[in-house]
C-alpha cells in the first residue's frame, strides 16, 4: 500500500530547489543593495555590484564556452576577483579549483592536467611561479591576469609579468551583468575542486557539492556566531577549503568582506579597528602575529573580535593573550573532505570554573559535530566498531553527513577506501570521552600541520634522501607557538659523509616549497625496530624532552 503522505506528493519546481549558496548572494543583492559587500584597500563594491560583478564573470566564461563539467582554475590572494569567483564560476555549471599560492611549479602543473582546467584567473603576485607551471602542464588554458589596483607601495613581493592576452577587469567587461544565470541541475552537482597536500604521492582533488556548500554556508553562521551585517576579515586564504566556505556564508547574514592580502600586524590591527571587524579565522601563526606584534602596530577596538582556529589546540598562554587583546577563540577541527572545519569545542560555562588545569584539558579536545555534520564517532578501522567512550582507547576519527566530499576527483579506488563501511576515514587516530567529545591524539600518516599548511614527513623524507650524505633520516613535528608545529629532520650521515644543518636545509628549498622545509636538523642515531623500522614515536618523546 502507497504511503499516503507520499501518494500525489511529489517533487516538483515549486517544492523543490536544489541547495546551492549562489542563492544567498541573489537574496541579499535585492535585500541590502546597497550595503557595502566587500572592502579591498580603498575600494567599497556594494552588494548588487557584487552580484552584477559576478554576474559578468559569468557571462564572461559563458561567451568562452564555459559550462557543465569545465574546471575554471585561480591562483589569487584574498581579493576581490577571488570572492566573485566563488559566485560567477558555478553560475554557469562550471567548477571553481583554487590553487594554494605557496605550491611550486610542478605540484601546480599536474593539478592542472588533472582538473583539466580551461580557464586560468591569476594574480601578477604569482605569474613567476604560474609561468613555470604553465611551462610543465598539458593544457592550455585561457590566462586572464589580475592586475590588482590595491596592491600597494609597501608591498613585499613586486608583480609579475603578465601571462595572458586579457586582464581581469577586460574580461568582466566582455560579459552582462544582466545574465541568465543557471542553478545547479542537482544539488549533488560539483561546485569546487580542493587538492589535499599530496601526503603519499599526488595530491587528491576533493570534490565539493553544491547542497555541502549551502548547508556549510549555514552552519559557519551558527558556530561563529555570526549575526546579521558580520564584519569579516580574510587571514584565512580563501583557497583553504575556499576559505572553510565563508565567501558564501557572509551573504546569508548580508556581512562584510574584508579582504587583505598579505597577513601583516598592523593592516590586520587597522582593519579591525577602522572596520569594525566582528570576525576572522586562521591558523596559530595569526595568533601568533597579533599577540606579538610591535607596540606602535596594535590597535585598541570595543567589539570582542571571534577568532575561529582549527588547527592544534592554542597554548593556555596564547588564549590569555588574545583575550587580554580582544579576541574570543574557538577551536576547531576538520579536514578538506569535509568542506574545512565540521567540529567545534562546544563550551560549557561551567569550565570556565575549573583549575588551570582542568580548563586546559577540556581546551585540548576537538570537540563535537557541527549542527551540519550527521556523524562523527571514533572506530576500530579494521572491524568499523566504535571505541568505548573511556577518553582513553585509541581510533580512527569517521565523519558522516552532508557536509562531506563527494569523492576524490578520477580516483575511484582512493574515493572507495576513504568511504569504506559508509563512513568518511579521515585518517586521524582520536579518542572519544564519556561526554561525546572527540579528541585528536596522532596523525595515522604523520602529517605535520604548519601555519595551517598539511606536510607530509614522507615528502620532506624522500627530499632529504636526495642528498649524497644523509644515510638514515626522520621527521616529525615539533609543536611551535607561532606555527603550531614545525618539521623537525633526524639525520644519521652515511660512513665517512659530512653534511651541515645549513647545508641539508638549503638542499630541501631546491627541492620543496620553503614552508615544508625542516627548520632543524639533528644528527642522532635514529632509533628503529630489530627489522631496522624507524620508531617515530620514540623521536616524538625525544622532540617532547628536548
Amino acid at each position: 500500500m502507497l504511503n499516503p503522505y507520499d501518494e500525489n506528493l511529489g517533487k516538483n519546481e515549486a517544492n523543490y530547489q536544489p541547495l546551492t549558496p549562489l542563492t544567498y548572494l541573489e537574496r541579499t543583492a535585492r535585500t541590502y543593495p546597497d550595503r557595502v559587500a566587500v572592502i579591498h584597500g580603498g575600494s567599497r563594491t556594494s552588494y548588487i555590484d557584487f552580484w552584477r560583478r559576478s554576474l559578468r564573470l559569468a557571462s564572461a566564461l559563458s561567451k568562452r564556452g564555459i559550462a557543465k563539467g569545465h574546471t575554471v582554475t585561480v591562483m589569487l590572494s584574498n581579493t576581490p576577483p577571488m570572492l566573485e569567483a566563488h559566485f560567477g564560476v558555478p553560475m554557469v555549471k562550471a567548477v571553481l579549483h583554487s590553487l594554494n599560492t605557496r605550491l611550486d611549479a610542478a605540484i601546480i602543473a599536474f593539478q592542472l592536467d588533472h582538473a583539466d582546467s580551461k580557464v586560468l584567473i591569476v594574480d601578477r603576485e604569482f605569474s613567476g611561479v604560474m609561468r613555470e607551471a604553465l611551462a610543465l602542464a598539458k593544457v592550455k588554458p585561457l590566462v586572464i591576469d589580475f592586475d590588482d589596483p590595491e596592491y600597494g607601495d609597501d608591498a613585499p613581493y613586486p608583480k609579475g609579468a603578465r601571462l595572458g592576452d586579457l586582464e581581469y577587469e577586460e574580461f568582466l567587461a566582455e560579459g552582462d551583468e544582466n545574465f541568465d544565470w543557471s542553478m545547479p541541475d542537482d544539488e549533488w552537482d560539483a561546485i569546487s575542486l580542493n587538492y589535499t597536500s599530496g601526503t603519499t604521492g599526488n595530491p587528491k582533488g576533493v570534490v565539493y557539492h553544491h547542497r555541502g556548500a549551502a548547508l556549510m554556508a549555514y552552519t559557519n553562521t551558527i558556530h561563529a556566531g555570526m549575526d546579521k551585517h558580520a564584519i569579516y576579515l580574510w587571514t584565512l586564504p580563501m583557497f583553504h577549503c575556499n576559505g572553510w566556505c565563508f565567501p558564501w556564508t557572509l551573504a546569508v547574514q548580508a556581512g562584510t568582506h574584508v579582504c587583505l592580502r598579505w597577513v601583516r600586524p598592523k593592516p590586520i590591527y587597522d582593519a579591525i579597528a577602522d572596520h569594525g571587524v566582528t570576525h576572522l579565522c586562521g591558523a596559530p601563526i595569526v595568533m601568533s602575529t597579533l599577540i606579538n606584534a610591535p607596540e606602535d602596530a596594535k590597535r585598541t577596538f570595543p567589539q570582542v573580535v571571534t577568532f575561529n582556529t582549527a588547527a592544534a589546540p592554542p597554548p593556555e598562554s596564547v588564549l590569555a593573550g588574545m583575550a587580554e587583546a580582544g579576541f574570543a577563540v574557538t577551536h576547531l577541527y576538520g579536514l578538506t573532505e569535509t568542506y574545512g572545519p565540521a567540529v567545534v569545542n562546544e563550551w560549557h560555562t561551567g569550565w570556565d570554573q575549573l583549575d588551570k588545569g582542568g580548563r586546559a584539558a577540556k581546551k585540548a579536545r576537538q570537540g563535537v559535530r557541527y549542527a551540519a555534520l550527521e556523524g562523527l564517532t571514533v572506530m576500530d578501522p579494521e572491524t568499523m566498531m566504535e571505541t568505548p567512550r573511556d577518553g582513553e582507547t585509541i581510533g580512527e576519527v569517521m565523519f558522516r553527513g552532508n557536509i562531506v566530499m563527494k569523492g576524490y576527483l578520477k580516483n575511484k579506488a582512493a574515493t572507495d577506501e576513504a568511504f569504506a563501511g559508509g563512513w568518511f576515514h579521515s585518517g586521524d587516530l582520536g579518542v572519544m570521552h564519556p561526554d561525546g567529545y572527540i579528541q585528536l591524539k596522532d596523525r595515522s600518516k604523520d602529517i605535520i600541520i604548519s601555519g595551517g599548511e598539511n606536510i607530509s614527513s614522507i615528502e620532506v623524507e624522500d627530499a632529504l634522501y636526495k642528498h649524497p650524505s644523509v644515510g638514515h633520516c626522520a621527521v616529525v613535528a615539533r609543536p611551535d607557538d607561532k606555527w603550531g608545529e614545525v618539521p623537525v629532520a633526524y639525520i644519521e650521515l652515511k660512513p665517512g659523509k659530512t653534511a651541515t644543518e645549513a647545508e641539508l636545509i638549503e638542499h630541501c628549498r631546491t627541492l620543496l616549497a620553503r614552508f615544508k622545509c625542516p627548520k632543524t636538523i639533528v644528527f642522532a642515531e635514529i632509533p628503529k625496530t630489530s627489522t631496522g623500522k624507524i620508531q617515530k614515536f620514540k623521536l616524538r618523546d625525544m622532540v617532547k624532552a628536548s
